[in-house]
Parts: C-alpha cells; sequence; structure tokens
C-alpha cells in the first residue's frame, strides 16, 4: 500500500515488534502458567478419591451429625476439585485465544507492510 510515508512504516514497524515481543511474552508466560497449574493439579488429583473412600469408611463409625459435616465437607473438596478443573481448562482456552489473537493481529500487519 502506497499511501503510507517513511515515518509511518517506521512508526509502524516499530509497533509491529514490540506487539510481537509482547504476544510472545504473554503467550510464554501464560503456557507456563497452564503446565506448572496442569502438573500440579495432576500430581494432588488423586487426593479427592482417596478422602472420599476414607471418609465411606469412617462414616460407621461417627454419629450423624458428625456423618453430616463429613458429607458436607466432601461435597466442598469436591467443588474445590472442580473449580481446579476448570481453572485449567479456563487458563488453556486463554491460552488458544491468546494464541488466535495474536496470529490476526500478525496478519493485520501483513497487510499493511
Amino acid at each position: 500500500m502506497g499511501f503510507f510515508r517513511n515515518n509511518t512504516r517506521r512508526i509502524l514497524q516499530e509497533f509491529k515488534s514490540t506487539s510481537d515481543y509482547n504476544a510472545e511474552d504473554l503467550s510464554k508466560d501464560i503456557k507456563e502458567s497452564f503446565e506448572e497449574l496442569k502438573s500440579d493439579y495432576e500430581e494432588y488429583s488423586t487426593v479427592l478419591p482417596e478422602f472420599l473412600e476414607f471418609a465411606s469408611e469412617l462414616k460407621s463409625k461417627l454419629n450423624s451429625s458428625e456423618t453430616e459435616k463429613l458429607e458436607e465437607f466432601s461435597s466442598k473438596l469436591h467443588k474445590v476439585n472442580r473449580c481446579a478443573k476448570n481453572g485449567i481448562e479456563a487458563l488453556r482456552g486463554l491460552s488458544l485465544h491468546q494464541k488466535k489473537i495474536t496470529k490476526e493481529n500478525q496478519l493485520l500487519f501483513e497487510e499493511f507492510e
């Protein structure tokens, strides 16, 4: 496209370089966070089933109010586990979306060059 002067092209190129750098940096941070969170989740993913098994063994030894508290606690732990899974999926989705936006921006810059 011929309507840009050299100064405008230079500014556009600097903006593109900065944008690319920031996108790569953000992508790296998101990927590292995702991998760390996923790894931590996988490491502790067996805790909930183990706890639920232990809790079911304990139920016969507890009175009704203690059993109710244990079931409530188990339910809350189950929700925490679901939140952790949702967090991992959200971070994965964020990573994919960020990559898509970066690709679109690169295509836009190429149109102007």
